[in-house]
């Protein structure tokens, strides 16, 4: 992605934070205040940024294999906090984000080897992520991957179309359609992440995030509890 050189740009520390508010202000609005809907909105803008973010580790991360695994790993402590509270099948944003990188994974390895093996193996990834995310809660009542098929894909279009806006935009505008149409909440990311100057920040802050997600859904569920 090309490099904004604008005093206005954005890293990709500011990026996430911004995500991080945004999708504490939607579980917010989802579990304590359901009856205020621009709660909801604004939250919005976090699935779409954590996409690109995503797509963005899979291209500087040293160790993928590893990415995956805290991914997933942080995935299953998440689940058995809404299984535990919600009692539900509901599989959250961080389940999705998995599957994107294990797809980024297979789909990069079937090109770098060129071999049939790889690549049906690629294509049956592809069809097991679509079955487990659009036709498995036919079977199992309740189930449910967050934002679905499409959502898998946003960061999968991201990667493989370089990382731009115009490939962000392109699979945003299909996730908003297979969502029931497109949603200008969800499309004010485009410019945020139209300004992104491909750089970190100054600061380390991958171990936060991986915290806090956990930890304010604890903290959440905790007080509609108490309430």
């Amino acid at each position: 992605m090309p490099t904004v050189r604008s005093r206005f740009s954005l890293t990709g520390n500011q990026l996430k934070l911004l995500a991080l508010l945004t999708m504490t202000i939607d579980h917010i609005g989802a579990v304590l205040l359901p009856q205020y809907e621009f709660l909801r909105i604004i939250g919005r803008l976090a699935m779409p940024i954590y996409a690109y973010m995503i797509a963005e580790g899979c291209h500087y991360t040293h160790d993928r294999m590893r990415y995956f695994l805290r991914l997933a790993g942080l995935a299953v402590v998440c689940q058995v906090v809404y299984g535990f509270v919600g009692r539900s099948l509901y599989q959250c944003i961080l389940v999705t984000f998995s599957l994107s990188i294990g797809l980024i994974c297979a789909v990069e390895n079937a090109q770098k080897k060129g071999t049939s093996g790889a690549a049906l193996a690629a294509a049956a990834l592809f069809a097991g992520i679509y079955f487990v995310c659009e036709k498995l809660s036919l079977y199992v009542p309740g189930f449910h991957v967050d934002y679905g098929f499409w959502g898998v894909m946003l960061p999968v279009i991201v990667y493989f179309g370089g990382r731009s806006v115009w490939a962000f935009l392109a699979g945003l505008t299909v996730l908003c359609l297979s969502r029931g149409g497109l949603q200008w909440w969800a499309m004010l990311t485009v410019p945020l992440i139209a300004l992104y100057n491909g750089q970190r920040g100054k600061h380390r802050l991958g171990w936060m995030f991986y915290l806090y997600y956990p930890a304010h859904l604890v903290v959440i569920y905790l007080i509609d509890f108490l309430l």
